[in-house]
Protein backbone atom coordinates (compact mmCIF):
# COMPACT_ATOMS: atom_id res chain seq x y z
CA UNK A 1 0.00 0.00 0.00
CA UNK A 2 2.87 2.36 0.84
CA UNK A 3 4.48 1.62 -2.54
CA UNK A 4 1.20 2.39 -4.29
CA UNK A 5 0.83 5.65 -2.39
CA UNK A 6 4.39 6.65 -3.30
CA UNK A 7 3.61 6.11 -6.99
CA UNK A 8 0.51 8.23 -6.76
CA UNK A 9 2.45 11.02 -5.06
CA UNK A 10 5.41 10.96 -7.46
CA UNK A 11 3.53 10.61 -10.75
CA UNK A 12 0.75 13.15 -11.39
CA UNK A 13 -0.52 10.96 -14.24
CA UNK A 14 -0.85 7.87 -12.06
CA UNK A 15 -4.34 6.49 -11.61
CA UNK A 16 -5.46 3.92 -9.06
CA UNK A 17 -7.40 1.03 -10.65
CA UNK A 18 -8.48 -2.52 -9.95
CA UNK A 19 -4.95 -3.82 -10.39
CA UNK A 20 -3.08 -1.05 -8.65
CA UNK A 21 -1.61 2.16 -10.03
CA UNK A 22 -1.74 2.87 -13.76
CA UNK A 23 0.96 5.18 -15.10
CA UNK A 24 0.57 4.29 -18.77
CA UNK A 25 -2.46 6.43 -19.65
CA UNK A 26 -2.14 8.73 -22.66
CA UNK A 27 -5.58 10.18 -21.96
CA UNK A 28 -6.23 11.21 -18.36
CA UNK A 29 -9.55 10.91 -16.53
CA UNK A 30 -9.86 14.69 -16.32
CA UNK A 31 -9.51 14.96 -20.10
CA UNK A 32 -12.34 12.50 -20.77
CA UNK A 33 -15.25 13.21 -18.41
CA UNK A 34 -17.75 11.34 -20.61
CA UNK A 35 -17.63 7.88 -22.13
CA UNK A 36 -16.12 8.08 -25.65
CA UNK A 37 -19.09 6.35 -27.22
CA UNK A 38 -17.74 6.46 -30.77
CA UNK A 39 -14.54 4.74 -29.68
CA UNK A 40 -16.51 2.24 -27.58
CA UNK A 41 -18.74 1.37 -30.55
CA UNK A 42 -15.70 1.03 -32.80
CA UNK A 43 -14.08 -1.34 -30.31
CA UNK A 44 -17.30 -3.37 -30.19
CA UNK A 45 -16.93 -3.82 -33.96
CA UNK A 46 -13.17 -4.42 -33.78
CA UNK A 47 -13.21 -8.22 -33.26
CA UNK A 48 -16.17 -8.54 -35.63
CA UNK A 49 -14.23 -7.08 -38.54
CA UNK A 50 -11.24 -9.43 -38.34
CA UNK A 51 -11.57 -12.28 -35.83
CA UNK A 52 -15.17 -13.15 -36.67
CA UNK A 53 -14.82 -13.71 -40.44
CA UNK A 54 -11.37 -15.29 -40.49
CA UNK A 55 -11.85 -17.24 -37.25
CA UNK A 56 -15.10 -18.86 -38.40
CA UNK A 57 -13.58 -19.61 -41.79
CA UNK A 58 -10.66 -21.32 -40.06
CA UNK A 59 -12.75 -23.33 -37.59
CA UNK A 60 -15.82 -24.22 -39.70
CA UNK A 61 -15.41 -23.64 -43.44
CA UNK A 62 -11.78 -24.67 -43.98
CA UNK A 63 -12.24 -28.06 -42.23
CA UNK A 64 -15.25 -28.70 -44.47
CA UNK A 65 -13.24 -27.65 -47.53
CA UNK A 66 -10.45 -30.05 -46.55
CA UNK A 67 -13.04 -32.80 -46.08
CA UNK A 68 -14.16 -32.28 -49.66
CA UNK A 69 -10.61 -32.24 -51.03
CA UNK A 70 -9.06 -35.11 -49.01
CA UNK A 71 -11.29 -36.68 -46.35
CA UNK A 72 -8.62 -39.16 -45.23
CA UNK A 73 -6.16 -36.46 -44.20
CA UNK A 74 -8.49 -33.64 -43.16
CA UNK A 75 -7.57 -33.60 -39.44
CA UNK A 76 -3.87 -33.66 -40.25
CA UNK A 77 -4.36 -30.84 -42.79
CA UNK A 78 -6.23 -28.64 -40.31
CA UNK A 79 -3.52 -29.23 -37.72
CA UNK A 80 -0.74 -28.32 -40.16
CA UNK A 81 -2.57 -25.21 -41.34
CA UNK A 82 -3.26 -24.06 -37.80
CA UNK A 83 0.30 -24.68 -36.63
CA UNK A 84 2.10 -22.86 -39.43
CA UNK A 85 -0.46 -20.06 -39.23
CA UNK A 86 0.14 -19.79 -35.47
CA UNK A 87 3.89 -19.48 -35.94
CA UNK A 88 3.35 -16.85 -38.64
CA UNK A 89 0.85 -15.08 -36.42
CA UNK A 90 3.20 -14.99 -33.45
CA UNK A 91 5.93 -13.31 -35.48
CA UNK A 92 3.51 -10.96 -37.27
CA UNK A 93 1.76 -9.91 -34.06
CA UNK A 94 4.99 -8.85 -32.40
CA UNK A 95 6.45 -7.12 -35.46
CA UNK A 96 3.32 -5.26 -36.58
CA UNK A 97 2.54 -4.25 -33.01
CA UNK A 98 6.01 -2.73 -32.67
CA UNK A 99 5.87 -1.14 -36.13
CA UNK A 100 2.52 0.48 -35.37
CA UNK A 101 3.99 1.99 -32.20
CA UNK A 102 6.69 3.81 -34.19
CA UNK A 103 4.64 4.62 -37.32
CA UNK A 104 4.00 8.29 -38.07
CA UNK A 105 1.56 9.09 -40.91
CA UNK A 106 -1.22 11.54 -41.70
CA UNK A 107 -3.62 8.63 -41.23
CA UNK A 108 -2.34 7.82 -37.73
CA UNK A 109 -0.26 4.89 -36.56
CA UNK A 110 -2.87 2.13 -36.30
CA UNK A 111 -5.16 2.76 -39.28
CA UNK A 112 -2.70 1.84 -42.09
CA UNK A 113 -2.22 -1.65 -40.66
CA UNK A 114 -5.96 -2.17 -40.16
CA UNK A 115 -6.84 -1.10 -43.70
CA UNK A 116 -4.04 -2.98 -45.47
CA UNK A 117 -4.54 -6.08 -43.30
CA UNK A 118 -8.25 -6.14 -44.12
CA UNK A 119 -7.61 -5.95 -47.86
CA UNK A 120 -5.06 -8.77 -47.69
CA UNK A 121 -7.45 -10.98 -45.70
CA UNK A 122 -10.31 -10.38 -48.13
CA UNK A 123 -8.17 -11.13 -51.18
CA UNK A 124 -6.67 -14.22 -49.52
CA UNK A 125 -10.10 -15.63 -48.67
CA UNK A 126 -11.33 -15.13 -52.23
CA UNK A 127 -8.26 -16.94 -53.56
CA UNK A 128 -8.65 -19.81 -51.06
CA UNK A 129 -12.29 -20.27 -52.03
CA UNK A 130 -11.16 -21.13 -55.55
CA UNK A 131 -8.31 -23.51 -54.70
CA UNK A 132 -8.45 -27.31 -54.75
CA UNK A 133 -4.99 -28.03 -53.34
CA UNK A 134 -4.48 -28.36 -49.58
CA UNK A 135 -0.85 -27.26 -49.93
CA UNK A 136 -1.85 -24.12 -51.83
CA UNK A 137 -4.57 -23.31 -49.29
CA UNK A 138 -2.09 -23.61 -46.43
CA UNK A 139 0.38 -21.34 -48.24
CA UNK A 140 -2.22 -18.62 -48.85
CA UNK A 141 -3.49 -19.00 -45.29
CA UNK A 142 -0.03 -18.09 -44.01
CA UNK A 143 -0.42 -14.74 -45.78
CA UNK A 144 -3.92 -14.34 -44.34
CA UNK A 145 -2.62 -15.16 -40.84
CA UNK A 146 0.05 -12.46 -41.12
CA UNK A 147 -2.61 -9.94 -42.19
CA UNK A 148 -4.96 -11.09 -39.41
CA UNK A 149 -2.32 -10.47 -36.79
CA UNK A 150 -1.33 -7.14 -38.32
CA UNK A 151 -4.91 -6.02 -37.70
CA UNK A 152 -5.02 -7.53 -34.21
CA UNK A 153 -1.74 -5.88 -33.24
CA UNK A 154 -2.96 -2.46 -34.39
CA UNK A 155 -6.63 -2.55 -33.45
CA UNK A 156 -6.47 -3.54 -29.77
CA UNK A 157 -4.00 -0.84 -28.59
CA UNK A 158 -6.49 1.82 -29.66
CA UNK A 159 -8.06 1.45 -26.22
CA UNK A 160 -4.76 2.47 -24.65
CA UNK A 161 -4.37 5.28 -27.20
CA UNK A 162 -7.84 6.77 -26.90
CA UNK A 163 -9.45 5.82 -23.58
CA UNK A 164 -8.87 7.19 -20.08
CA UNK A 165 -8.36 4.66 -17.25
CA UNK A 166 -11.81 5.21 -15.73
CA UNK A 167 -13.50 4.21 -19.00
CA UNK A 168 -11.24 1.29 -19.90
CA UNK A 169 -13.40 -1.26 -18.10
CA UNK A 170 -16.52 -0.09 -19.92
CA UNK A 171 -14.85 0.05 -23.33
CA UNK A 172 -13.28 -3.35 -22.69
CA UNK A 173 -16.78 -4.68 -22.01
CA UNK A 174 -17.84 -3.37 -25.44
CA UNK A 175 -14.84 -5.19 -26.92
CA UNK A 176 -15.59 -8.33 -24.90
CA UNK A 177 -19.19 -8.46 -26.11
CA UNK A 178 -18.00 -7.95 -29.68
CA UNK A 179 -15.41 -10.69 -29.28
CA UNK A 180 -18.01 -13.11 -27.93
CA UNK A 181 -20.27 -12.39 -30.90
CA UNK A 182 -17.28 -12.74 -33.24
CA UNK A 183 -16.45 -16.14 -31.75
CA UNK A 184 -19.91 -17.65 -31.67
CA UNK A 185 -22.11 -15.56 -33.96
CA UNK A 186 -19.82 -16.01 -36.93
CA UNK A 187 -19.44 -19.72 -36.22
CA UNK A 188 -23.24 -19.92 -36.32
CA UNK A 189 -23.25 -17.99 -39.60
CA UNK A 190 -20.48 -20.12 -41.12
CA UNK A 191 -22.33 -23.32 -40.25
CA UNK A 192 -25.09 -22.26 -42.63
CA UNK A 193 -22.63 -22.54 -45.53
CA UNK A 194 -21.33 -26.07 -44.96
CA UNK A 195 -23.21 -27.09 -48.09
CA UNK A 196 -21.70 -24.24 -50.13
CA UNK A 197 -18.27 -23.52 -48.71
CA UNK A 198 -17.12 -21.32 -51.59
CA UNK A 199 -20.01 -18.88 -51.21
CA UNK A 200 -19.58 -18.91 -47.43
CA UNK A 201 -15.94 -17.83 -47.74
CA UNK A 202 -17.01 -15.05 -50.13
CA UNK A 203 -19.49 -13.84 -47.50
CA UNK A 204 -16.74 -13.76 -44.87
CA UNK A 205 -14.41 -11.81 -47.20
CA UNK A 206 -17.08 -9.19 -47.89
CA UNK A 207 -18.05 -8.95 -44.23
CA UNK A 208 -14.52 -8.24 -43.04
CA UNK A 209 -14.19 -5.33 -45.50
CA UNK A 210 -17.56 -3.77 -44.65
CA UNK A 211 -17.11 -3.98 -40.88
CA UNK A 212 -13.50 -2.75 -41.03
CA UNK A 213 -14.59 0.35 -42.97
CA UNK A 214 -17.24 1.10 -40.34
CA UNK A 215 -14.68 0.59 -37.55
CA UNK A 216 -12.16 2.94 -39.15
CA UNK A 217 -14.80 5.63 -39.67
CA UNK A 218 -16.04 5.38 -36.07
CA UNK A 219 -12.61 5.35 -34.44
CA UNK A 220 -11.68 8.41 -36.53
CA UNK A 221 -7.94 8.20 -35.92
CA UNK A 222 -6.17 11.47 -36.68
CA UNK A 223 -2.73 12.20 -38.07
CA UNK A 224 0.11 11.56 -35.65
CA UNK A 225 2.79 13.41 -37.61
CA UNK A 226 3.07 15.78 -34.64
CA UNK A 227 4.39 12.95 -32.44
CA UNK A 228 8.18 12.74 -32.10
CA UNK A 229 9.75 10.50 -34.73
CA UNK A 230 11.51 7.45 -33.34
CA UNK A 231 15.20 7.26 -34.13
CA UNK A 232 16.18 3.62 -34.55
CA UNK A 233 19.20 3.31 -32.30
CA UNK A 234 20.19 0.76 -29.67
CA UNK A 235 17.89 2.18 -26.98
CA UNK A 236 14.83 2.56 -29.20
CA UNK A 237 15.26 -0.94 -30.64
CA UNK A 238 15.40 -2.31 -27.10
CA UNK A 239 12.31 -0.34 -26.07
CA UNK A 240 10.10 -1.01 -29.08
CA UNK A 241 11.21 -4.44 -30.31
CA UNK A 242 12.24 -6.43 -27.21
CA UNK A 243 10.55 -7.75 -24.09
CA UNK A 244 9.81 -5.08 -21.47
CA UNK A 245 12.05 -5.15 -18.41
CA UNK A 246 11.02 -2.12 -16.35
CA UNK A 247 7.90 -2.12 -14.13
CA UNK A 248 6.69 -5.24 -15.93
CA UNK A 249 5.96 -7.67 -13.08
CA UNK A 250 2.16 -7.43 -13.37
CA UNK A 251 2.46 -7.53 -17.15
CA UNK A 252 4.22 -10.90 -17.10
CA UNK A 253 1.80 -12.26 -14.51
CA UNK A 254 -1.08 -11.31 -16.81
CA UNK A 255 0.69 -12.85 -19.81
CA UNK A 256 1.42 -16.17 -18.10
CA UNK A 257 -2.01 -16.25 -16.49
CA UNK A 258 -3.72 -15.80 -19.84
CA UNK A 259 -1.68 -18.62 -21.34
CA UNK A 260 -2.50 -21.03 -18.51
CA UNK A 261 -6.15 -20.03 -18.35
CA UNK A 262 -7.14 -20.45 -21.99
CA UNK A 263 -4.69 -23.17 -23.05
CA UNK A 264 -7.28 -25.95 -23.24
CA UNK A 265 -10.36 -24.14 -24.51
CA UNK A 266 -9.28 -23.57 -28.11
CA UNK A 267 -9.24 -27.30 -28.85
CA UNK A 268 -13.04 -27.31 -28.98
CA UNK A 269 -13.49 -24.40 -31.39
CA UNK A 270 -10.54 -25.36 -33.60
CA UNK A 271 -11.84 -28.88 -34.28
CA UNK A 272 -15.54 -28.21 -33.63
CA UNK A 273 -16.75 -29.76 -36.89
CA UNK A 274 -14.59 -32.87 -36.48
CA UNK A 275 -15.63 -33.32 -32.84
CA UNK A 276 -19.24 -33.65 -33.97
CA UNK A 277 -18.49 -35.79 -37.04
CA UNK A 278 -15.49 -37.99 -36.16
CA UNK A 279 -15.53 -37.96 -32.35
CA UNK A 280 -19.30 -38.12 -31.75
CA UNK A 281 -20.19 -39.74 -35.09
CA UNK A 282 -22.68 -37.36 -36.68
CA UNK A 283 -23.17 -36.79 -40.40
CA UNK A 284 -22.17 -33.46 -41.94
CA UNK A 285 -25.81 -32.35 -42.00
CA UNK A 286 -26.34 -33.33 -38.36
CA UNK A 287 -23.06 -31.64 -37.41
CA UNK A 288 -24.20 -28.43 -39.10
CA UNK A 289 -27.34 -28.41 -36.96
CA UNK A 290 -25.35 -29.25 -33.82
CA UNK A 291 -22.84 -26.48 -34.49
CA UNK A 292 -25.74 -24.05 -34.90
CA UNK A 293 -27.17 -25.08 -31.52
CA UNK A 294 -23.72 -25.06 -29.89
CA UNK A 295 -22.88 -21.62 -31.28
CA UNK A 296 -26.29 -20.20 -30.33
CA UNK A 297 -25.80 -21.31 -26.73
CA UNK A 298 -22.27 -19.90 -26.65
CA UNK A 299 -23.44 -16.67 -28.26
CA UNK A 300 -26.41 -15.75 -26.10
CA UNK A 301 -25.07 -16.89 -22.74
CA UNK A 302 -21.62 -15.53 -23.58
CA UNK A 303 -22.96 -12.10 -24.54
CA UNK A 304 -25.06 -11.92 -21.37
CA UNK A 305 -22.12 -12.58 -19.07
CA UNK A 306 -19.83 -10.39 -21.15
CA UNK A 307 -22.28 -7.57 -20.45
CA UNK A 308 -22.49 -8.19 -16.71
CA UNK A 309 -18.81 -9.04 -16.20
CA UNK A 310 -17.52 -5.48 -16.53
CA UNK A 311 -19.96 -3.90 -14.05
CA UNK A 312 -19.36 -6.86 -11.71
CA UNK A 313 -15.62 -6.22 -11.78
CA UNK A 314 -16.20 -2.51 -11.16
CA UNK A 315 -18.42 -3.30 -8.18
CA UNK A 316 -15.86 -5.75 -6.80
CA UNK A 317 -13.14 -3.17 -7.57
CA UNK A 318 -11.00 -5.94 -8.98
CA UNK A 319 -10.70 -7.89 -12.22
CA UNK A 320 -8.82 -10.92 -10.94
CA UNK A 321 -11.88 -12.38 -9.21
CA UNK A 322 -13.93 -12.80 -12.40
CA UNK A 323 -10.89 -14.31 -14.16
CA UNK A 324 -10.57 -16.98 -11.44
CA UNK A 325 -14.28 -17.81 -11.69
CA UNK A 326 -14.00 -18.05 -15.48
CA UNK A 327 -11.06 -20.44 -15.16
CA UNK A 328 -12.99 -22.86 -12.98
CA UNK A 329 -15.97 -22.69 -15.36
CA UNK A 330 -13.85 -23.68 -18.36
CA UNK A 331 -12.24 -26.52 -16.42
CA UNK A 332 -15.61 -27.96 -15.37
CA UNK A 333 -17.04 -27.54 -18.88
CA UNK A 334 -14.21 -29.60 -20.41
CA UNK A 335 -15.17 -32.65 -18.33
CA UNK A 336 -18.39 -33.25 -20.29
CA UNK A 337 -16.99 -33.92 -23.81
CA UNK A 338 -13.93 -35.52 -22.22
CA UNK A 339 -15.93 -38.42 -20.79
CA UNK A 340 -19.15 -38.44 -22.84
CA UNK A 341 -19.19 -38.83 -26.64
CA UNK A 342 -22.71 -37.48 -27.12
CA UNK A 343 -24.02 -34.23 -28.62
CA UNK A 344 -25.65 -33.25 -25.32
CA UNK A 345 -22.24 -33.24 -23.64
CA UNK A 346 -21.07 -30.60 -26.11
CA UNK A 347 -24.18 -28.55 -25.40
CA UNK A 348 -23.49 -28.84 -21.66
CA UNK A 349 -19.94 -27.70 -22.37
CA UNK A 350 -21.36 -24.74 -24.32
CA UNK A 351 -23.54 -23.57 -21.41
CA UNK A 352 -20.74 -23.60 -18.84
CA UNK A 353 -17.96 -22.44 -21.16
CA UNK A 354 -20.12 -19.59 -22.47
CA UNK A 355 -20.43 -18.31 -18.92
CA UNK A 356 -16.65 -18.54 -18.44
CA UNK A 357 -15.73 -17.06 -21.80
CA UNK A 358 -18.20 -14.20 -21.53
CA UNK A 359 -17.02 -13.30 -18.05
CA UNK A 360 -13.37 -13.53 -19.07
CA UNK A 361 -13.75 -11.54 -22.29
CA UNK A 362 -15.42 -8.65 -20.45
CA UNK A 363 -12.52 -8.06 -18.05
CA UNK A 364 -9.52 -9.33 -20.02
CA UNK A 365 -9.08 -6.06 -21.91
CA UNK A 366 -9.19 -3.89 -18.79
CA UNK A 367 -6.61 -6.07 -17.07
CA UNK A 368 -4.30 -6.04 -20.09
CA UNK A 369 -4.47 -2.26 -20.43
CA UNK A 370 -3.81 -1.65 -16.75
CA UNK A 371 -0.65 -3.77 -16.66
CA UNK A 372 1.02 -2.30 -19.76
CA UNK A 373 4.55 -1.17 -18.83
CA UNK A 374 4.27 1.87 -21.15
CA UNK A 375 1.63 3.42 -23.41
CA UNK A 376 4.38 4.20 -25.93
CA UNK A 377 4.85 0.48 -26.61
CA UNK A 378 1.22 -0.62 -26.29
CA UNK A 379 1.17 -2.34 -29.69
CA UNK A 380 4.27 -4.41 -29.01
CA UNK A 381 3.34 -5.27 -25.43
CA UNK A 382 -0.22 -6.26 -26.30
CA UNK A 383 1.28 -8.34 -29.08
CA UNK A 384 3.26 -10.19 -26.42
CA UNK A 385 0.08 -10.84 -24.45
CA UNK A 386 -1.62 -12.08 -27.61
CA UNK A 387 1.41 -14.32 -28.11
CA UNK A 388 0.13 -16.36 -25.17
CA UNK A 389 -2.97 -17.16 -27.19
CA UNK A 390 -0.94 -18.05 -30.28
CA UNK A 391 1.42 -20.35 -28.37
CA UNK A 392 -1.54 -21.99 -26.68
CA UNK A 393 -3.15 -22.70 -30.02
CA UNK A 394 -0.06 -24.11 -31.68
CA UNK A 395 0.80 -26.38 -28.74
CA UNK A 396 -2.66 -27.95 -28.85
CA UNK A 397 -2.57 -28.38 -32.60
CA UNK A 398 0.85 -30.00 -32.48
CA UNK A 399 -0.50 -32.49 -29.94
CA UNK A 400 -3.25 -33.38 -32.38
CA UNK A 401 -0.83 -33.76 -35.29
CA UNK A 402 1.34 -36.19 -33.33
CA UNK A 403 -1.66 -38.33 -32.40
CA UNK A 404 -3.27 -37.99 -35.83
CA UNK A 405 -6.89 -38.58 -34.82
CA UNK A 406 -9.85 -36.75 -33.35
CA UNK A 407 -10.10 -38.98 -30.22
CA UNK A 408 -6.62 -37.67 -29.39
CA UNK A 409 -8.28 -34.32 -28.70
CA UNK A 410 -9.45 -35.68 -25.34
CA UNK A 411 -6.14 -35.14 -23.54
CA UNK A 412 -5.78 -31.42 -24.39
CA UNK A 413 -9.31 -30.89 -23.04
CA UNK A 414 -7.84 -31.52 -19.58
CA UNK A 415 -5.47 -28.57 -19.79
CA UNK A 416 -7.79 -26.00 -18.12
CA UNK A 417 -7.76 -28.28 -15.06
Amino acid sequence: MKKMADKLDKDPKAVKTTVGVVTNAKVQDSQQPKLPFGVATAMFLAPLCWYGPIGSTRSVLIPQLFSQIDAAHKVWAVGILATVASITGAIANLLFGAFSDVTRTRFGKRKPYIVLGTLVIAISLVVIANLTSITAIIFIWIIAAAAENAIAAAIYPQISDRVAPKWRGTVSTFYGVGFTIAQQGFALLAAQFLGNVKFGIYVMAATTVILAVIHVLLINEKSNLDEPKIKLDKESLKKYFFFPTHDARDFYLALSGKFLMVVGSTIVTTFLLFIFTDYIGQSTKEAGSSISIFSSIMLFIGVFFALVGGPLADKMKRVKGPVVIATFALAIAALFPLFVKEAWAMFAYAVIAAFGNGLYNSVDGALNMDVLPSSDTAGKDLGLINLATVLKSSSIRLTNIRNGSVPALRSPMLLPL
